[in-house]
């Protein structure tokens, strides 16, 4: 309850921070915008420098709590500035929960039901944390070996996600799903979805990529939990919102796709990973295709402080410094007038 308390009270954005650095300075991209907004904050901090404990995590308390209300003003404003719709925006509500509060302020009339604020709960829960080994974990632990301020350290961080090899993979797996919707005819047919399936493998379909996305992890080879427990709470919203059908499509999507990649000789164990259900999950809730990312780094920055305080207060406390060896060819120098 203190925690909750905290992070209500310390949701409110700094006096005037959307209209100097949201309103004043669009972005089309909210993850751009959500990265350079975290690096202003430490204009609007006093003791930005400090590295003392107890202001550390009230900095991390402090930006977990404000990146929602960031995304969601920065959402509100690319709609107004670039997509030429009403201008809308929330004040927090500190007696509401993370996922709440973040229903209520990218909706214009600021309604929600119990049921989409706890499953984006679990959403987020999901999403905090995944191991160091990530990218844009990795990125804030190496610059907060420097010894700089958290605000640069999580900035990096905002901006690894905003790869599409990173924090896109969700938009990617709902891109994809949407050219399955409409090309297969019977959502009940297993042979017409295999058939498609075994299309996108031999790259007649799709972006040529030859790969089913959402589909396979790095760490989660035979299953991912994470996806369990979303597929598991998702029919709860489909049934709500009437989109049955499409849940039930993409299971038999991730029920055939091991079948048809055996089938193009790709021999190995796959299961869906946490993405391949996400991005369905904010379509039910009505969340745009274009805050599945930054929703990403809503949730992150919860790993990415944890990893930030570990690293400066780690007692090695040395700098990271990749080594790179080359693999190129010796070859003989040759004059600049020689040179073609």
């Amino acid at each position: 309850k203190v925690f909750s308390a905290l992070l209500g009270e310390w949701s409110e954005l700094p006096q005037n921070f959307s209209q100097d650095m949201i309103l004043n300075a669009p972005s089309r991209n909210i993850m751009n915008k959500l990265g350079r907004s975290v690096l202003a904050l430490y204009s609007y901090d006093e003791k930005p420098e400090s590295h003392d404990i107890k202001d550390e995590l009230t900095k991390a308390l402090r930006l977990i709590a404000r990146a929602p209300m960031i995304v969601a003003h920065a959402y509100a404003v690319k709609r107004h500035v670039f997509d030429r719709e009403s201008l809308y925006l929330h004040h927090t509500d500190p007696s509401l929960s993370f996922a709440e509060n973040f229903l209520r302020a990218i909706r214009q009339d600021g309604s929600y039901t119990s049921v989409e604020a706890k499953l984006l709960d679990l959403c987020m829960v999901l999403h905090a944390e995944h191991g160091g080994g990530n990218n844009s974990a990795f990125a804030c632990r190496a610059l907060s070996s420097t010894g700089t301020d958290i605000y640069s350290s999580i900035s990096a961080a905002i901006g690894s996600l905003k790869g599409p090899k990173h924090g896109g993979a969700n938009e990617m797996v709902m891109q994809q799903f949407a050219e399955i919707k409409a090309n297969v005819k019977d959502w009940k047919d297993d042979g017409e979805i295999m058939s498609y399936l075994s299309k996108i493998l031999n790259g007649k379909v799709g972006d040529g990529s030859k790969l089913i996305y959402g589909m396979g992890h790095a760490v989660y080879t035979l299953s991912d939990p994470r996806a369990v427990v979303l597929k598991k709470f998702a029919r709860t919203v489909a049934q709500e919102k009437g989109r049955l059908d499409e849940l039930e499509l993409l299971e038999s999507v991730e029920r055939l796709a091991p079948l048809a990649m055996n089938d193009a000789g790709k021999d190995k164990v796959v299961s869906a990973n946490v993405d391949f259900y996400s991005g369905l999950i904010y379509s039910f809730l009505g969340i745009p295709d274009e805050l599945y990312t930054p929703m990403f780094a809503i949730s992150r920055m919860v790993g990415w402080c944890a990893h930030r305080i570990e690293e400066v207060y780690n007692p090695r406390n040395r700098i990271m410094r990749p080594a790179y060896k080359s693999l190129s060819k010796r070859e003989a120098y040759s004059p600049i007038s020689e040179r073609q």
